[in-house]
């Protein structure tokens, strides 16, 4: 049997709309949407494009749940033409795919989204064929998406619980990712999660709800200390090898062995930035390319940073992502913040 490489990339595939406007709106106003940029999107489709961007030879598979539409199409299309093994994504037929509609709002450089679940909202358990699979890490999300996998599953918290069960015994490590929604529902949905995590790589508002613990400040800002002891909180659930927290400014990882380590973010100027939207997912295969090709902590950390500066160059969630030596030449022109205690 060959030994395993590579990323199995499941759960949420679907279509970003990025609309771009100038500020957010009051209610019943008109207000002009400046560009319009149809992309894939989705925890899992995020992750598998900007693996094959960051490394076109790195063996990358999907899988999840699509209609039998347009949308699932191009999404099949996108697959293909980056070399995203598919056979695993599924299209559904009697409904749609899942839709996103993402403001990226110029004036602040925050971003909101509209999602339509469609066909996802039927997905369970039983989509998740992996034992075909030849990756060594199973990257899935999005709890909080999927109706479905939100709920119990034959015994289990929820399905997601459920398939990272499956990836354990067949001997694939596991990454979660979380999509931001109340720090209640996070904690109810992840936790469970967390006793069959090898890592988890999420933002600051989130290792702060599985915490327990408030992680920003009240101006909205980052709570370093906090994160650090909430990255300790949550390394104490189970046997997960690493936790990273990412926000802004750096992040903070956390490792099994004892290793505490905070790095600074890519100190980005305003007018190299387009949009934020698919930087965290940027971070996250920056980081999980680092760890599947053991590199040091701190070298992973580095790249997960590039990689999200390079997706910052675009409006569309992996359009930026760059070459591994591209994302770090980034990093090196620009340098790193200094990420304050």
């Amino acid at each position: 049997m060959s030994a395993r490489r590579g990323v199995l990339s499941a759960g949420t595939f679907c279509v970003d709309f990025n609309k771009s406007i100038a500020r957010w709106p009051k209610e019943d106003t008109s207000n002009e949407v400046i560009e319009i940029d149809r992309q894939g999107g989705g925890s899992g489709f995020n992750m598998a494009l900007d693996l094959k961007r960051l490394d076109p030879d790195f063996p990358v598979e999907a899988m999840g749940v699509v209609g039998d539409d347009d949308l699932g199409r191009f999404l099949f299309r996108e697959c293909d033409a980056h070399g995203v093994a598919r056979g695993a994504l599924l299209a559904l037929t009697g409904g749609a795919t899942m839709s996103v509609d993402a403001f990226n709002v110029s004036e602040s450089g925050r971003r909101t989204h509209f999602y339509h679940q469609g066909v996802a909202a039927a997905m369970t358990p039983d989509h998740f064929d992996l034992s075909p699979s030849r990756g060594r890490i199973l990257h899935l999300g999005l709890p909080g998406a999927h109706a479905a996998m939100d709920r119990p599953w034959r015994g289990e918290a929820n399905g997601w619980v459920a398939v990272l069960r499956k990836a354990r015994s067949l001997g694939l490590a596991a990454n979660l990712e979380l999509m931001t929604t109340s720090a209640a529902r996070l904690a109810e949905l992840g936790r469970p999660c967390l006793p069959h995590l090898d890592t988890l790589i999420v933002n600051d508002f989130e290792i702060g709800a599985l915490a327990g613990r408030e992680t920003r400040h009240a101006d909205g800002t980052t709570d370093v200390g906090a994160v650090r002891r909430a990255v300790d909180d949550v390394l104490a659930e189970g046997p997960l090898r690493w936790v990273v927290a990412h926000f802004p400014e750096g992040a903070v990882a956390g490792g099994r062995d004892g290793t505490r380590l905070a790095v600074g973010s890519v100190a980005m100027p305003d007018g190299a930035i387009v949009g934020a939207n698919g930087a965290g997912d940027a971070f996250a295969a920056g980081m999980l390319y680092g760890l599947h090709e053991d590199w040091p902590i701190e070298k992973a950390l580095r790249l997960a940073h590039a990689s999200a500066a390079a997706s910052m160059r675009a409006v569309s969630t992996t359009a930026g992502v760059a070459p591994v030596a591209d994302c770090l030449a980034l990093a090196e022109k620009y340098g790193l913040r200094q990420l304050a205690a």
